[in-house]
Order: structure tokens, then C-alpha cells, then sequence
């Protein structure tokens, strides 16, 4: 596979038949695994998102660290629809879904995840369903770079 077997050259004697092992070692199979693992990854690594499409509006706030248990994701589109992690819910069964999901998870920490769009009131109702279905740590998802209070701008533009 690797390794090859080079005859001596020259010589007399009775010895003259006798191979010796080569010393280089071919590595040009293993290049070109590691390549194959290298394209399959890059491939691989932005599916492994979970999410659904929604733009975030930009904050200067740094970003949470991260836990144990895979983080509940609220996300609230554009035109309206409440999704836990990427299931479609009615608003008149969040709270009754997010109860079931409350008793069984040890950490009380969930994501919302609001399109920048939509209004105010709308991601405060469901704010409240998160609290109401048993969520009090929330965190609002946004992107950085945007805008900070004191008038900088944090996007590097």
C-alpha cells in the first residue's frame, strides 16, 4: 500500500537475488483522503444550521455562552407564524406546546428569534406566552454589527 521492496543494485556475491525494503513511505493516498474529508465537510457544515430564514435585526450586544443542552428555538417570521425550533405552531397552542416542552428539559433558557420586521407588539405577546408556558430566562437572537447608542457603528463599515 505504502511501502515498496527495491532490489540492490550491484554487487557479487551470493546475496545477489536478496530485495531490501524501500525506505519512503507514499503518502499520496492519504492526501487525497484527507481532501475528500476536506470537500465533504465544507459541504456538510452549512447544513448542519438549524433555523428558518428570518432577518435578524443588528445589535451591538455580544453573543451568549453557549450550554450543555441544545437551546430551544422561538422563531417568529415575517409574516407572522410562531415556530418551536422548525415545527409550525398556532398561537392558541404555544403555551400548551411550550408547557410539554418546559417539563421535560432541565435548563429554563429559550431563544426567540424575531424578523426584524414585524412589530413590537407582536414579539412582546409572544414574550409572554414564553413566560406564561414556564420560559423565564429568554434570549433575543440578533445579528452584530449594528448600530450602538453611543453613535458608533460596531459592522466594521
Amino acid at each position: 500500500m505504502g511501502a515498496g521492496v527495491m532490489k540492490k543494485q550491484g554487487g557479487k556475491g551470493r546475496r545477489r537475488g536478496r530485495a531490501q525494503p524501500m525506505a519512503e513511505i507514499n503518502v499520496t493516498p492519504f492526501v487525497d483522503v484527507m481532501l475528500v474529508l476536506l470537500i465533504i465537510f465544507m459541504v456538510a457544515a452549512p447544513l448542519l444550521t438549524v433555523g428558518v430564514p428570518v432577518e435578524l435585526p443588528k445589535t451591538a450586544a455580544t453573543a451568549l455562552p453557549s450550554e450543555q443542552e441544545e437551546p430551544l428555538t422561538v422563531t417568529l417570521t415575517a409574516e407572522g407564524a410562531v415556530q418551536i425550533q422548525t415545527t409550525d405552531t398556532p398561537r392558541d397552542q404555544l403555551i400548551t406546546k411550550l408547557r410539554a416542552i418546559a417539563s421535560e428539559r432541565a435548563s429554563d433558557r429559550v431563544f426567540l428569534r424575531a424578523d426584524g420586521k414585524v412589530s413590537y407588539a407582536q414579539v412582546m405577546e409572544v414574550m409572554g406566552a414564553l413566560n406564561a408556558g414556564g420560559f423565564s430566562n429568554i434570549g433575543l437572537v440578533t445579528d452584530i454589527g449594528g448600530p450602538a447608542l453611543d453613535g458608533s457603528d460596531t459592522s466594521g463599515g
